[in-house]
């Protein structure tokens, strides 16, 4: 067997988010993908090798875990741009979308072709065999259905293999995939570790670690709100609702299709025109600068009411809670609708993460911990190490 290289995946809703290796490789990739034809006409073919790999993804993905096998996507930036994109919709289930396992299988892919790995992973003319042990997760619904297992299984012990099409800098690479090992973690847990813990697993936030705190994860389809008592996550008592942040933003999409004559490609346009720094809520119509205002504060207000609603209702059964952190791409989408109520409302103790980046990548930066203490540990058996919070 060759080298194993660690990689933590969080394939969220709106986009995935990868770290690999020793910390020295991200990828953020948007969660859109398109069936497309093997020669997918380009123009300026002869350039395309000047180009971002990222903006032009154009893959042949076959896998046993597939229910589809042997099929041509565009991924990302690139499937942005076509007629036929396909995001995931509200009520599925991650475990077992075709797409989920699409976007992880093409950025590990797009990591072991790196010229960085030649001496990582053996490669044979255009074939190169890519080991990894891998951290990952899922929505806490999902783990408490026992879909991680199932998970898990489909991808352990079978190869799966990503060709690059008329892809930049790759085409025509080929990259076979095997896992050592891989670890699915229910994504409230993970966010208490990413909370709590460094990189080593050495606590670094100890006035929160015997807190009683609830973990408010918004994210794209669902909203996971985790328990946090006695250094650990109580099973029991955290809760998963199919209620994320997709159908509104949606619904803001098609809003201002009927009322201007805008199409926007995909929910990403949504997300820059509501958080971006300036000119926020606006649009270009026939250009000229238009906000957009009365539509996304009505949508996003109405969907921050539903998740309160939901705060308030766990906030109830948890009566001895100190704070609750809300974490994910979605509560950046929220955040200031979720202080107005707040303030207005009932005044619980709430924060957010002021970093963007750090509450969007929590996700993929816990994986990388745990993955990383999991490795730590079984290459040094000798090595006690520290004891990670174990999930109840």
């Amino acid at each position: 067997m060759g080298k194993t290289r660690i990689a933590a995946v969080d394939v969220g809703n709106d986009s995935l988010k990868g770290i690999f290796g020793k910390m020295e490789y991200e990828l953020n990739i948007p969660n859109v993908i398109a069936r497309d034809i093997e020669d997918r006409p380009v123009i300026g073919i002869e350039e395309l090798d000047s180009k971002d790999p990222l903006e032009g993804i154009h893959v042949k993905v076959h896998s046993p875990a597939l229910k589809e096998n042997n099929v041509i996507y565009r991924v990302g930036d690139l499937a942005t741009k076509s007629d036929n994109a396909t995001e995931l919709d509200p009520g599925s289930s991650k475990s077992e979308e075709d797409q989920t396992l699409v976007l992880l299988f093409t950025s590990l892919a797009l990591d072991a072709v790196r010229e960085e790995n030649a001496k990582v992973f053996t490669r044979n003319q255009n074939v190169i065999d890519a080991n990894y042990t891998l951290g990952t997760g899922l929505p806490l619904r999902e783990v408490k259905e026992g879909k991680d297992a199932g998970y898990r299984s489909q991808l352990l012990g079978s190869v799966h293999q990503v060709e690059f099409l008329v892809t930049p800098k790759y085409q025509g690479l080929k990259v076979n995939l095997k896992f050592d090992e891989i670890k699915v973690y229910p994504e409230g847990f993970a966010a208490f570790i990413n909370l709590v813990m460094d990189n080593d697993l050495n606590i670094i936030n100890r006035e929160l670690i015997d807190k009683r705190i609830l973990i408010q994860d918004i994210g794209g389809l669902s909203t996971d709100i985790a328990v946090i008592k006695n250094r650990t996550v109580d099973d029991d008592r955290a809760q998963g609702f199919n209620l994320g942040v997709s159908e509104a933003l949606e619904q803001i999409r098609e809003e201002i299709r009927v009322k201007y004559g805008v199409e926007l490609d995909s929910r990403r346009d949504v997300i820059d025109i509501i958080t971006k720094k300036h000119d926020r809520n606006h649009i270009m119509v026939k250009g000229s600068r238009t906000s957009v205002h009365d539509i996304t504060d009505r949508i996003l207000f109405d969907l921050a009411k539903k998740q309160y609603r939901l705060l308030r209702n766990v906030w109830q059964k948890n009566s001895q809670t100190e704070i609750c952190y809300f974490v994910g791409g979605g509560s950046v989408v929220l955040k200031d609708y979720l202080k107005t109520l707040n303030n207005s409302l009932d005044g619980y103790n709430i924060d957010f993460f002021e970093d963007e980046k750090e509450s969007i990548w929590m996700m993929a930066n816990a994986y990388y911990k745990l993955i990383s203490d999991y490795v730590r540990k079984n290459n040094k058996p000798e090595d006690k190490g520290k004891k990670p919070v174990e999930s109840k």
